[in-house]
């Protein structure tokens, strides 16, 4: 409003105007105060960021959700334990004998023996050279019509020179389960076996036991989509110095995991009930109902009580929220 309609405006209309912008201003404020408030507690709660990238400043983190058992630390009784016990058919037995009596200083030999006390050492083999087994396809000549034949090689012998299965499986377990990386595998592999490998060899192996477990990464992400109940979550890391999302889609028995640039890539064909962590693109899913995770509502109160310091966050929450259709005890599922 310019100045000059400003002077038209009589007292009482010039006070409702003030009161009109002033509670304006305040609506604004409280719109902005809430949406910072929401974003210190993203912040705090610091959800799918590696904590790699935190730095020496690391955030505030929401407490264990874990309670005290009450329990000692250590095997509970009747836990089976694990204790080495003696084998009664030793590898390999190596028998002591005293050279002189302990009194007199009389020589002693094997035949004097009277008994024997025995001690057992378990130990890793002396690690041995490669075996190398050099297979050798004959070519036999038929006697009625004068044809040669050729033997076929073993399937998997496919080059003049290679390494065999025992290899790739040692890489394989060192690799994707124990999460070497592949300069420091190939340490390994030199130091433990005497096996030179570069990297691109150990990469190689693994692309082809991708390749034959293909078809069983298939049939368990069929078999996931189509369960009745499945959980659904993503988390980012980095490949090659890349940003990447890991999906995972699990049930009771099964765990799926899925590469992709794109978080919103989601798992196609579901069916059935997902448990997710209320992350929008979820809820694009067609034909599934939908259950949230107690353990990001768990989460989210604790963040409340120690990040915002409501002091009640079950109370502030849930009597605050609207009603809610009742949820199934056995799959957390909206009924």
């Amino acid at each position: 409003m310019d100045r000059a309609a400003l002077n038209e405006l009589t007292k009482g209309e010039l006070i409702e105007l003030v009161l009109a912008q002033e509670a304006r201003h305040a609506a604004e404020m409280a719109v902005l105060r809430e949406r910072i408030a929401e974003l210190e507690r993203r912040l705090g709660l610091n959800s799918g960021k590696p904590p790699s990238s935190d730095g020496l400043k690391k955030p505030p983190r929401v407490g264990n959700l874990r309670q005290p058992s009450g329990k000692q630390t250590g095997g509970q009784p009747g836990h089976p334990g694990k204790t080495l016990r003696r084998t009664e058919t030793p590898d390999t037995t190596v028998d002591h004998y005293p050279q002189a009596c302990a009194t007199c200083g009389t020589a002693l030999t094997a035949a004097m023996a009277t008994d024997h006390v025995a001690r057992q050492v378990f130990d890793l083999p002396e690690p041995r050279p490669l075996i190398v087994t050099e297979h050798r396809a004959y070519a036999c000549r038929c006697a009625a019509c004068g044809r040669q034949t050729r033997a076929a090689f073993p399937a998997g012998v496919t080059a003049p020179v290679q390494y065999g299965t025992r290899v790739a499986a040692f890489v394989l377990y060192l690799l994707h389960y124990q999460l070497l990386p592949e300069k420091r595998l190939a340490e390994v592999m030199a130091d433990l076996f005497g096996v030179t490998l570069v990297t691109a060899t150990i990469a190689r192996i693994s692309r082809d036991a991708a390749r034959r477990c293909q078809g069983f990464a298939d049939a368990v992400r069929d078999q996931v989509a189509a369960a009745p109940l499945k959980h659904l979550d993503e988390t980012g890391f980095r490949i090659g110095g890349k940003t990447q999302w890991l999906h995972i889609a699990s049930t009771v028995l099964l765990t799926f995991y899925r590469i992709s640039p794109k978080r919103g890539s989601l798992l196609a064909s579901v069916t059935g009930i997902v448990v997710h962590d209320h992350w929008k693109p979820y809820y694009t899913l067609e034909g599934v109902r939908h259950a949230l995770c107690n353990a990001h509502h768990l989460r989210e109160l604790k963040a409340l009580v120690e990040i915002e310091k409501t002091g009640h966050a079950g109370c502030s929450v849930c009597c605050a929220a609207p009603a809610t259709p009742p949820i199934s005890r056995a799959t957390g599922a909206y009924r």
